[in-house]
């Protein structure tokens, strides 16, 4: 889908607190940015922000970086996180978000960043064959999460070909899968907050498929 150009999204990102213009500056040092020593998660590609605005205001003992690559998406984020903290009457200093190319997942974190969770939720599933190196979930980008990742990955999709490619995945770089199930909505042992997209693909009568991955360190 083709996300119509935004001229005041940039402008409307920089003048905003939580928002980092320039990460790669704080591979390496993240826990300084936030000042506190609470675990850091990350939301790979989140889009409007749906997920992060409820799960970031819900776990203050955490803190968030939500990542986006289109400003005219990341803007929306924001203001979504805003509403959501206002409304909640919390601050916002335990969020921060940044524009990237996720393909270079590496040139914004280092193993001493020590992430306790990364999800990815509802990423393009570049179905050609030419394309699938591109997906979240390839191998290539699992290798550069299992360098920093000290906890899970918890990820969600509606795509069947691309849930099956990605268990290959996981295991192929030495991933544990601890929890999967095709269908999320009637698998009661895990509470997810839901994105745009996943309350969509549910009127759609689409099943879910989830799973939490966890880097094998031995």
């Amino acid at each position: 889908m083709r996300i119509r150009h935004k001229p005041w999204a940039k402008p409307e990102l920089e003048s905003c607190p939580f928002y980092i213009s320039d990460p790669k500056q704080n591979k390496g040092n993240w826990a300084a940015v936030f000042d506190n020593q609470k675990p850091i998660r990350l939301e790979l590609g989140c889009g409007k922000g749906g997920f992060i605005a409820q799960e970031a205001p819900a776990n203050p003992d955490y803190n968030y970086i939500a990542i986006d690559i289109k400003n005219e998406m990341l803007v929306l984020a924001k203001r979504n996180l805003e509403n959501a903290f206002k409304e909640k009457n919390m601050s916002m200093e335990q969020v921060r978000i940044f524009i990237a190319n996720l393909m270079q997942f590496s040139d914004y974190f280092s193993t001493s960043d020590k992430i306790d969770r990364i999800y990815i939720n509802f990423c393009n599933p570049w179905p050609k064959a030419k394309h699938k190196k591109r997906r979240l979930t390839h191998i290539r980008q699992l290798i550069q999460y299992k360098e920093v990742l000290d906890g899970e990955i918890w990820f969600k999709t509606d795509d069947d070909e691309l849930f099956e490619e990605s268990l290959i995945y996981f295991k192929e770089t030495g991933f544990n899968i601890i929890t999967q199930t095709k269908d999320l909505h009637n698998f009661s042992e895990i509470k997810s907050f839901e994105t745009e997209h996943e309350k969509m693909f549910d009127e759609m009568g689409k099943t879910i498929k989830f799973l939490i991955a966890k880097p094998n360190k031995s």
